[in-house]
């Protein structure tokens, strides 16, 4: 397992701008950081409960389907390329904050985001369960994965508008990096490079 590449998908996914991480910055801009806390809560939970979901559905269709972890870790790595372009050509002066910051607002914004979705059911199964299949390796992996999630939703918020002039001001060049970081992850979780090798 390449951790270096799996720690910097799960960090480039979770610490660049989505709907949620959008959401917690224009939030705690207009709410402030006390009322910003409640929905990280629930979009922390909902997270959470994502990536169990994912392990538990990905150990079922592993132990039916033994091909199946390979077409995980090509879709996972096709997920990652689209990141990779949509990060690329990102405008984060697009806001969306007019919703409820509630425990409950952040939870359903989770299971309807199409990013957290995706990446929770792909980064588990591509990155660690071609290598390992121990339970408590996999709940280490969850709770792993879910602490940077929630570290990343609570670093914007901390944040706040400091973090979004950054953003703007050298806005192309971050996202040009951030991108190219996700192709190199890409292709380390498709298995191109052990096949290349041999």
């Amino acid at each position: 397992m390449n951790i270096t590449s799996f720690l910097i998908y799960c960090i480039i996914v979770t610490f660049t701008p989505g709907p949620t991480n959008i959401v917690i910055l224009a939030a705690v801009n207009h709410y402030g950081t006390k009322k910003t806390m409640k929905y990280i809560a629930g979009a922390s939970l909902a997270f959470f409960l994502l990536v169990v979901a994912s392990v538990m559905l990905n150990r079922v269709l592993a132990a039916s389907l033994p091909p199946f972890l390979s077409i995980v870790r090509v879709v996972g790595s096709i997920f990652m390329l689209y990141l990779a372009y949509q990060i690329y050509r990102m405008d984060v002066s697009n806001e969306s904050a007019g919703q409820a910051v509630t425990f409950a607002s952040g939870f359903v914004m989770q299971l309807a985001n199409p990013k957290v979705v995706l990446f929770t059911l792909t980064v588990i199964p591509a990155y660690v369960m071609p290598y390992y299949t121990s339970g408590l390796v996999l709940s280490f992996f969850v709770v792993m994965v879910s602490l940077i999630g929630t570290a990343a939703y609570v670093t914007w918020a901390v944040c706040g508008t400091l973090f979004k002039k950054i953003l703007q001001k050298h806005q192309k060049a971050s996202n040009i990096i951030m991108a190219l970081f996700l192709v190199y992850s890409a292709i380390l979780v498709s298995g191109i490079v052990e096949l290349i090798k041999g």
